[in-house]
This record gives C-alpha cells, structure tokens and sequence, in this order.
C-alpha cells in the first residue's frame, strides 16, 4: 500500500507534471514530436510516444528530464511543479 499521503491528489498518475507539459506544450503549438526533437538535440532521449505517457501520468519524469522539458519550453521547473507544491502546501 502507498502511504504517500498526496497520491489521493495524484489520481494515481506517476508525475505531477504531465498537464501542465501537455497545457503549456499545446498553448505554444509544439507538437510531441517537435518536443521530442529539441529534447533530443539537447541529449535527452524522450520519445514522442514518452511524452504522451508523461502527459497522461503513467510515466515517471527524472530531475534532468523536467529541467530539460522546462528549457525547451521555456518556462521554469516551478512553472510546471506549481499544482503539486499548492497540494503539498495544503498539508
């Protein structure tokens, strides 16, 4: 049993990321594979099909993964961590 009290919070998903990749990705019109790409070009090998999976929640994101992920998109780590520090800042 996991006894992480915020996975209520979670929904079950593996990150706490993965909307608002998928919010600020679209509201910039970059495409999985795009995002894919220039992740890549950075050294960073997440596929399009990755991405999707971090999206939805059933993938975890590494520290070096969401640093890059916020480069390429060109926003903050706290941009994208902001739901989850409000959940942990209701405990």
């Amino acid at each position: 049993m996991n006894t992480r009290k915020y996975i209520e919070q979670l929904n079950g998903k593996l990150n706490a990321i993965g909307t608002n990749i998928r919010q600020i990705r679209e509201n910039k019109n970059i495409s999985r594979q795009s995002l894919s790409d220039k992740l890549m070009i950075l050294g960073i090998d997440i596929s399009s099909q990755s991405i999707f999976d971090i999206e939805k929640g059933t993938r975890t994101v590494i520290d070096y993964e969401l640093c890059a992920i916020a480069k390429v998109l060109d926003v903050t780590t706290y941009s994208l961590l902001f739901d989850f520090k409000n959940i942990l800042d209701k405990m």
